[in-house]
């Protein structure tokens, strides 16, 4: 038996209005945002990067024969960019996809890794609903299994992505809280 494949979804297509400027091009002194996730995202099969604003600037950044999407709804809010990412997700042989957002800059790479390979080791992937906590909480990255992605779509409305489908259903938690933290960058100030 192959272990199952998983998908990387980086959603980096948002304006960062609080931010002041779309937070895929955020630079920290490490490099942009954008390119420092999908690094940390390597453990991934392959990945999924959905853009929308500034995508004339974000595109050029991604590595070469890297899989994006545009998503020109992306001021409806995240909702839109999970249901584009996952759309495409969707296309390809992919069993999971981990979804991550770009500015959440203490996930870690042992994070990303913890949730790759527990779907990799799930003998029920394509049925997997797992998200990272942080000392308990629940937090990103999560992990959607195949046969949720239709529902998690009809789902994506504004800001809120998958939240109300993952809130009703049984989710596996996967305490990350030793090898990273799920703190969220939403103002500068914040950093």
């Amino acid at each position: 038996m192959t272990a199952p494949r998983v998908a990387g979804l980086l959603l980096a297509a948002g304006s960062g209005r609080r931010f002041g400027s779309p937070k895929a091009l955020v630079d920290t002194g490490s490099g942009p945002w954008v390119l420092t996730t999908l690094a940390a995202m390597a453990g991934c099969d392959e990945i999924v990067v959905v853009v929308g604003a500034e995508a004339e600037r974000v595109l050029p950044l991604l590595p070469s024969g890297m899989r994006s999407v545009v998503n020109p709804d992306h001021p409806s809010g995240m909702g839109s960019s999970l249901a584009a990412g996952l759309r495409a997700v969707f296309d390809t042989t992919s069993d999971v996809a981990l979804v991550m957002l770009v500015d959440l800059p203490d996930v870690t790479t042992a994070v990303l890794d913890r949730l790759t390979e527990l779907a990799r080791g799930s003998e029920h992937a394509p049925q997997l609903l797992a998200r990272a906590a942080y000392d308990g909480r629940p937090g990103h990255p999560v992990l959607i299994g195949r046969d949720h992605f239709t529902a998690v779509i009809s789902d994506c409305v504004g800001d809120a992505g998958g939240r109300h489908y993952l809130r009703a259903q049984p989710v596996q938690l996967v305490e990350c809280g030793d090898v990273g933290g799920g703190r969220d960058v939403d103002s500068p100030d914040q950093l």
